[in-house]
């Protein structure tokens, strides 16, 4: 079958995308920008074809006509503004819409969230409006509503495991006491895949869930049981939901916006209804437990697939990378570092520039990266925890630390990024190996486009610093060894 997979660069996209190949599907991916889309190696496969459209704002003749079985819509921008995401979440589901009914799709997959309260919290609600937008298609519509999503590199996992592994004590909200019904990765992924074109399943909802319903609380516990920690919770009544927003925020490596969105949703219980999809489908359901511990077998051999953290609304909301891509020269300042590298180091030098950041750090000074950090926090920024998905791989849009992928060409020996940090102007970074008359060096270049006299300041302000910083970075990305 042709499949359209639309948010193929998102978390569930990325996971979901490889178990439709193996299952024989044709997939088109679905990108907002196909710069974002990883190359080479799995993702060159014929069966995988690239369909760049922007469903927030959409007159691509291209969308028109095409040939398609059943398509995917997990498209969501609740991370992009704490005021506005509803507005984009219905603009881009009747666009969607619109561009559906113009193929030959006989069947819409939407992947939602548990809506069975009266009062629901802004991102549910946008999230149950969204299905009411793709009900108005001529295509039958098949929901999927689940609850908190288990698995490496999920939001909801990553808040949990920063919770547990940072804090001893945690004094915590009252919302802690409220009952979910966490569902595995896996478990997602399998009811994806077995309602396609499933006569049964065409114009019906269901809720789906793990099999056991259990707290907030409960969840921090058996995560911290299976990763053999001791943790002492107490929850109290007095913390705001703005006080509940900025403990996440300055605990967990989640953005402020989001931050809000969830403690909105925290509040809200999740339980899923019954229904017949688990034994129509015959699903083997995983406990909460069993699901943190095969989420942590991923991350201990490095195979993550997708992060939350990689998702562009993670951040900063824009749509196209494009943007940034060309570095500017005028009226910009530069801190260039150019270093000699022996012809037999070269492989260790690049594996070095493409395991940088994470727990690998940053070469030299790391203190004063996590200072930075800190600071943007402070600032309401993305601050140092968001880290890196893989320790060793590196594709343009994903995340390190504060910093986005432009560039990773491992063939050119060349890795881009761009500071999402809270600054006051636009900063960028370039690591490349270059051969010069048969000599080889590590070119090293941060780029600062101020922004007003305010970024001149700050540029001078912090010079003193970028000269041990980014000397000391150079002469050990070149030395290092494992």
């Amino acid at each position: 079958m042709k499949i359209l997979l639309t948010g193929a660069t998102g978390y569930i996209g990325k996971r979901l995308l490889p178990v439709l190949i193996e299952n024989g599907h044709e997939v088109i991916c679905c990108v907002r920008d196909r710069n974002r889309f990883p190359s080479g190696g799995f993702y060159s496969n014929p069966s995988i074809r690239l369909l760049e459209i922007d469903f927030l704002n959409t007159s691509s003749a291209e969308i028109l006509n095409l040939e398609i079985d059943a398509a995917y819509y997990l498209i969501h921008s609740m991370s992009s503004g704490v005021n506005n995401f509803e507005t984009l979440e219905a603009r881009a589901a009747r666009n969607f819409v619109n561009f559906i009914d113009r193929t030959s799709a006989k069947q819409i997959i939407y992947l939602s969230g548990i809506t069975n309260e009266e009062n629901l919290s802004r991102h549910l609600s946008s999230r149950k409006n969204v299905e009411i937008i793709l009900k108005e298609s001529k295509v039958p519509l098949t929901t999927l509503k689940a609850g908190i999503i288990v698995g490496s590199g999920s939001a909801s996992f990553e808040i949990i495991r920063d919770l547990v592994e940072k804090l001893p004590v945690m004094i915590a909200p009252k919302w802690l006491k409220t009952k979910h019904q966490p569902i595995a990765i896996r478990n997602v992924i399998e009811s994806l895949i077995g309602v396609i074109l499933n006569d049964k399943t065409l114009g019906s909802s269901y809720d789906i869930g793990g099999p056991g319903i259990i707290t907030y609380k409960e969840m921090l516990l058996q995560f911290a049981e299976v990763r053999k920690l001791k943790r002492i919770i107490f929850t109290v009544p007095v913390m705001t939901p703005r006080l509940s927003s900025y403990w996440l925020y300055f605990v967990t490596s989640i953005s402020y916006k989001l931050a809000v969105n969830l403690v909105n949703s925290m509040k809200i219980e999740i339980v899923a209804r019954d229904n017949e999809l688990t034994k129509m489908l015959n699903l083997k359901l995983i406990p909460y437990k069993e699901a943190v511990g095969l989420a942590f077998q991923k991350i201990e051999q490095n195979l993550v697939v997708s992060s939350w953290k990689d998702s562009l609304i993670s951040s900063s909301g824009e749509n196209s990378l494009n943007q940034h891509i060309n570095v500017p020269f005028h009226g910009c300042y530069t801190d260039k570092r150019q270093k000699d590298i022996d012809e037999s180091s070269l492989k260790y030098v690049l594996e070095n520039i493409w395991s940088i950041g994470g727990d690998r750090g940053w070469y030299y000074a790391n203190w004063l990266w996590q200072l930075r950090g800190f600071i943007d926090k402070l600032f309401n920024g993305v601050g140092l925890r968001r880290g890196r998905t893989n320790s060793s791989k590196i594709n343009p849009g994903d995340t390190i630390d504060f910093w986005r992928v432009l560039v990773a060409d491992k063939k050119e020996k060349r890795l881009l990024l761009y500071a999402e940090m809270k600054l006051p102007g636009d900063a960028w970074l370039e690591l490349q190996i270059v051969e010069k008359h048969g000599n080889y060096f590590l070119q090293q270049t941060a780029t600062f486009r101020p922004k007003g006299l305010l970024g001149r300041l700050y540029w001078y302000s912090v010079l003193s610093f970028h000269h041990f910083i980014f000397n000391g970075m150079a002469n050990n990305l070149i030395r290092y060894r494992d």
